[in-house]
């Protein structure tokens, strides 16, 4: 008997059940019993109430916790923020909303700001959701070194990383060369701890192992904490004698990813992606102007994205069926990843406190949005004699008469 028989059933006998005598009654439940197979409390409740009539038990619409008020101050926060996830946005909320209300740079009441502290990242996401749609967000060479050194660097694996000890890092290229790879340009150098997710960005006017010994140097100066390790993938500009004499004399542990293996140095590359490319794109930069520009951006960028960023780090994976689960910690920025490790002495500790009191979230994002700019008008205004380098092959310089010559030349030849 399906559902459908099983109520006309019941609707037949109700009236019948509802006249009877007790003894009746009794016989009518077990027949109901034993043709439905329902619980005999739930047949005396069916048949001693009449059914109520379809719509009449609708639920009283709930008022809306958050109005236009509070979303209208949301987006505000959002777009500060670099537009991330609910549940990014979720504790940067719960910690900046009142430092950006005393900045100024938020205006909103107190009862407005109270909610926004306790929204959950889930209404976040639905909040925001129409603002996504309509802004259309959405959350897309290897020269030969001496087989000997890779002998003595060991190969290390993602599934070996210690993502609790602060010190251990990924270091990567990213190059700027636009569509052409001939001539030099500027490249990134992109370090990024594994444990905390504190990230480093220096431009590099030439990929060469001098540069890049001396990057590393004024990264070591500038980040809270010791230097444990760095692990590079097999680039002969990070791997080589002048960089592995380097970690010797500061007592730096090496270790390199596996050939093609990109996920062995998962985070660096994810940082890459989302601290690098997102922020300054794939234009090609081959000028000073730019490299000073970019060097300024990446001084803002780096305390943007360590004190004011909160970022997702995986807790476990647990295999149900034939999918992966994966489980997150709660978001937080890599400064309070590196408060919370309990690894830092207490001097440096409170000099990072006090770094982070004196910074202004609104006002830094408003100067990487001046920074950004300025090196996107570099790289669209430049001459066509500076645009000509990109076709000659690395270390050819121009002087100002030669670069004449060359775009004479050029003009001639496209008339």
């Amino acid at each position: 008997m399906d559902m459908h028989a099983r109520e006309q059933y019941l609707d037949s006998v109700r009236q019948e059940y509802r006249n009877a005598s007790r003894k009746q009654k009794t016989r009518l439940l077990n027949e109901a019993r034993r043709r439905t197979r329902l619980n005999r409390k739930v047949l005396i409740r069916k048949l001693a109430h009449p059914p109520k009539p379809p719509g009449s038990r609708k639920r009283a619409a709930r008022a809306a916790s958050y109005g236009a008020d509070v979303l209208r101050v949301l987006i505000q926060v959002w777009e500060i923020f670099d537009y991330p996830c609910g549940q990014r946005l979720a504790p940067a909320l719960r910690q900046e909303v009142e430092r950006l209300r005393q900045a100024g740079e938020v205006r909103c009441s107190e009862e407005v700001a109270g909610k926004l502290r306790r929204i959950s990242a889930k209404t976040i996401d639905r909040l925001l959701a129409r603002e996504k749609r309509v802004r259309r967000l959405r959350r897309s060479r290897h020269p030969g070194t001496h087989p000997g050194l890779y002998q003595k660097i060991p190969v290390k694996v993602a599934a070996e990383w210690d993502t609790h000890q602060v010190g251990h890092l990924q270091v990567d290229y990213v190059e700027h060369c636009g569509r052409s790879n001939a001539g030099e340009y500027v490249h990134t150098l992109s370090v990024t701890d594994v444990a905390s997710a504190w990230w480093e960005g220096e431009p590099l006017a030439a990929r060469t192992q001098q540069a890049t010994r001396e990057a590393m140097e004024e990264i070591r100066g500038r980040v809270p904490f010791r230097m444990r390790e760095i692990h590079p993938d097999n680039d002969s500009g990070l791997i080589n004698e002048l960089m592995w004499q380097y970690c010797r004399q500061r007592k730096i542990r090496m270790t390199r990813s596996r050939p093609y293996k990109k996920n062995d140095n998962a985070w660096v590359e994810q940082r890459n992606w989302t601290h690098v490319r997102q922020v300054v794109g794939y234009q090609r930069f081959d000028t000073m102007p730019e490299l000073r520009v970019m060097k300024e951006l990446y001084g803002r960028l780096r305390l943007y994205k360590n004190f004011f960023q909160p970022a997702m780090k995986l807790k476990e994976k647990v295999r149900v069926g034939g999918k992966i689960q994966r489980k997150y910690e709660p978001a937080r920025t890599p400064y309070q990843r590196l408060l919370d490790s309990g690894q830092l002495s207490p001097r440096v500790a409170e000099a990072l406190r006090q770094q982070y009191q004196g910074l202004n979230v609104a006002a830094l994002r408003r100067q990487i949005e001046g920074l950004r700019k300025r090196l996107f008008e570099l790289a669209d205004g430049k001459t066509e004699p500076d645009k000509m380098k990109r076709r000659h092959g690395p270390g050819i310089s121009f002087g100002a008469e030669e670069r004449r010559r060359h775009w004479l030349r050029a003009r001639a030849a496209g008339q």
